[in-house]
């Protein structure tokens, strides 16, 4: 989630400040947009600065999404400067709460692993894929760098693999494009890092060439920095849209059948491969003045999958499928794996 443009090419600090203003214009999606202000602060090397934004999010009277990353985030921040007792205290906190949202998990166990505390980096990455993925069939793709995380620092601490490192080793393999066929064991091999130092023309070419698959697999996680998401829209929302639009009712026959749809479009999508899914949640009011900024009617179909990306640029996708026992995504009040993910394979 954070900038990885080179800061030579690129004023964090302005774009920070551009961030903010914008989280004023929008503040149903300020904590989204301050979390981005604060990770370009990092960037420009302005810390205090960042951990301003943090503080300022924390101590909102409206309630965050995201209390636990944003944490985690301070924490990491605020050790990167000299704050380390503070930053501790913060991370056994997150620990403590035992968020069901992977991103804190990584955040403070890279944290712990940035500062060669390995052992606490590998006891961290797996109570946090212990919580997340006991007993889960198909770890959603928001997990996946806690067991690459894990992983890495296992093969750092010399620990033999076991079956969580296993299926760490598959999904990287799964997911590995042609371009990249490194294996997991050989990018997180520690050895690596001596093999830089050495006098030997073969063995240099050699690390060249896995730096270069390790970058391509992170430039291609990089190129979509939000989900692929499926604009969603609760039921007293779709009504007063088809009733407004007359000509989205082909696109919307009926509600339960706008539910279908996106549960099986998400399903296909998975299936092909594609990674990193969400679903955005419209509402008329927003999708009206989507449409007058792009000076389009709302009455064109072809203008939802835009506003769908709209929202997922603004930080406003859930990841699908849920997490284990989270609600389901249709806003029933069910568990999703006794709601639409009744018959998830």
């Amino acid at each position: 989630m954070r900038p990885d443009t080179p800061a030579e090419n690129v004023d964090h600090s302005a774009e920070a400040a551009r961030l903010e203003r914008t989280a004023a214009r929008y503040p149903e999606d300020a904590e989204a947009l301050l979390l981005q202000a604060a990770a370009h602060l990092e960037l420009a090397g302005d810390r205090p600065a960042a951990t301003a934004l943090y503080d300022r999010l924390l101590s909102s009277a409206d309630a965050l999404e995201t209390p636990h990353l944003v944490r985690a985030l301070k924490a990491s921040n605020l050790w990167e400067y000299g704050h380390e007792a503070e930053a501790r205290a913060i991370i056994d906190g997150v620990r403590t709460a035992s968020p069901r949202d992977p991103a804190p998990w990584v955040i403070v166990a890279e944290s712990l692993e940035s500062h060669d505390e390995l052992e606490a980096a590998q006891e961290t990455f797996t109570e946090g894929v212990t919580l997340l993925l006991t007993d889960v069939p198909e770890p959603p793709y928001s997990t996946h760098p806690l067991l690459y995380g894990r992983h890495r620092v296992r093969r750092m601490l010399g620990v033999s693999h076991d079956e969580w490192d296993t299926l760490a080793d598959t999904l990287h393999s799964a997911h590995a494009s042609s371009s990249s066929p490194v294996s997991l064991d050989e990018l997180h091999d520690p050895k690596r890092v001596w093999s830089l130092g050495s006098d030997n023309p073969a063995e240099l070419e050699a690390e060249i060439s896995r730096l270069r698959a390790e970058l391509g697999a992170f430039r291609e996680a990089l190129s979509r920095p939000f989900p692929v998401a499926v604009l969603h829209w609760p039921e007293g929302e779709l009504a007063e849209l088809v009733g407004a639009y007359a000509s989205l009712a082909v696109e919307y026959p009926s509600h339960e059948e706008h539910l279908a749809t996106i549960e099986g479009s998400l399903r296909e999508l998975a299936a092909s491969g594609t990674a990193n899914l969400g679903i955005v949640t419209g509402t008329v009011p927003s999708y009206e003045a989507f449409a007058a900024s792009e000076g389009a009617s709302p009455g064109d179909v072809d203008l939802l999958p835009q506003y769908a990306t709209t929202l997922a640029a603004r930080g406003r996708a859930v990841v699908w499928p849920p997490q284990r026992g989270a609600g389901c995504w249709c806003g029933s009040g069910e568990a999703y794996g006794e709601c639409h993910g009744a018959a998830q394979a």
